[in-house]
């Protein structure tokens, strides 16, 4: 997954000497936030995904209103009074998605239009907030390759790996910043680059563990992924404490929604199921009640026992609606499951998700499916097993 993006963004140059492009990051692009864009942007352009649209549209659209308001607690964006923060939240991130070749931009009439130029990507950033964070990684660490800035960030992550990052090192490297944007973009003050600058540094300083910028000093320990969002109180800390797996450390990326989330939490169950119902037209679990119209949506693991996996779209799978409500749900009682079907239903989302990544898409995480199993089931499997093996592992139960 992090090869496909990389070898998509390897094919442009980012350069920032030559595009003077110093907006390439702003304020308003966190994870969440530009998620949230993204789907706004997948749900405006709905089948036809070389509709053109505008901040305009995007804001005006009945998605974006209703889900702005219950994710962000933000006051409506119809009332006027808002109309600065509302342009700058939609349009700072599609203009970073737009110097990504994620969007086309093309001004008509002193307004910028875009289009989806690379749907799958645009699709994979949508769909979780993580997702969103490893794109801004590749994507920054690209830009700043290409303009020949890495250095001086990699110079500042040496430092703090080996205990030897001091305040002035900070102090180094921001000036460093404010001099290359100044000197090689449109942007002229301090003040724009300097409230840029954490927005660049935090998302290197969360992937190396390493310390960030907040209030325009260095943080005293490693900046925590938390508090890269836009949304910060509905976010867990999920810094990777000492002895923590790699494993262990994803799980708690996926666990980001806080229990008074619960608006957030139903938004990103909802927009899992509707991926899944446009993506199967035919009931995922081949069996003698597969025939007929797929129109279910069923949670693996049910929502009602295991809330925590209810907005991963590895725990949802397509079924006809006697599959659902026959076999998963005996009786159509949705507060039991029938034990060895939840086997059959993880056999078959696996042979889904081993089939989106042998064509390359962007839209399951097999990290994530293991820890549905672990998580559902109580097992401890590894992230790295294959495919091939969790099935086997899952075969064992139904003829133990």
């Amino acid at each position: 997954m992090e090869d496909n993006i990389q070898n998509y963004l390897a094919s442009f140059d980012l350069d920032l000497r030559k595009s003077r492009n110093g907006r390439f990051m702003d304020q308003k692009v966190t994870p969440d936030v530009l998620a949230f864009i993204a789907d706004c942007v997948i749900n405006y352009v709905g089948d036809d995904v070389s509709r053109a649209f505008t901040v305009k549209d995007i804001w005006g659209s009945d998605y974006f209103v209703k889900n702005t308001k219950a994710i962000f607690n933000k006051p409506s964006p119809e009332n006027p009074t808002v109309h600065s923060e509302y342009d700058k939240f939609i349009a700072q991130p599609l203009k970073t998605l737009a110097y990504a070749q994620v969007l086309h931009e093309e001004k008509v009439d002193g307004v910028n239009h875009y289009t989806i130029a690379h749907y799958p990507l645009l699709e994979y950033i949508s769909l979780r907030e993580r997702n969103a964070f490893n794109f801004l990684r590749l994507y920054l660490e690209k830009v700043l390759t290409d303009s020949g800035f890495i250095k001086y960030i990699n110079d500042y992550s040496a430092k703090a790996h080996n205990g030897s990052l001091t305040d002035d090192d900070y102090a180094f490297l921001k000036e460093k910043y404010q001099q290359f944007i100044r000197g090689n973009t449109s942007i002229n003050g301090n003040t724009e680059i300097n409230r840029i600058f954490p927005k660049v540094l935090n998302v290197f300083a969360v992937a190396q563990g390493i310390p960030g910028s907040e209030s325009g000093r260095k943080t005293e320990h490693a900046f925590n992924y938390s508090d890269l969002m836009y949304n910060r109180q509905n976010f867990r800390d999920i810094n990777k404490p000492k002895g923590m797996s790699r494993q262990e450390a994803v799980t708690l990326l996926e666990e980001s929604i806080s229990a008074d989330a619960s608006e957030f939490n139903t938004y990103r169950i909802q927009k899992g199921m509707a991926l899944i119902r446009k993506k199967y037209t035919t009931s995922e679990v081949h069996d003698q009640w597969s025939n007929g119209l797929a129109t279910e949506v069923h949670h693996i693991f049910p929502q009602s026992t295991h809330p925590e996996l209810a907005a991963h779209i590895e725990n949802m799978i397509k079924l006809t609606s006697t599959q659902h409500h026959t076999k998963a749900h005996p009786n159509g009682n949705t507060s039991h499951v029938n034990r060895d079907y939840l086997i059959q239903c993880l056999l078959a989302k696996a042979d889904s998700i081993q089939r989106s990544l042998s064509h390359n898409e962007l839209i399951y995480s097999k990290e994530s499916f293991v820890y549905v199993i672990n998580k559902g089931i109580g097992w401890d499997l590894d992230a790295g097993l294959p495919l091939s093996e969790i099935k086997q592992a899952l075969i064992k139960t139904l003829v133990a």
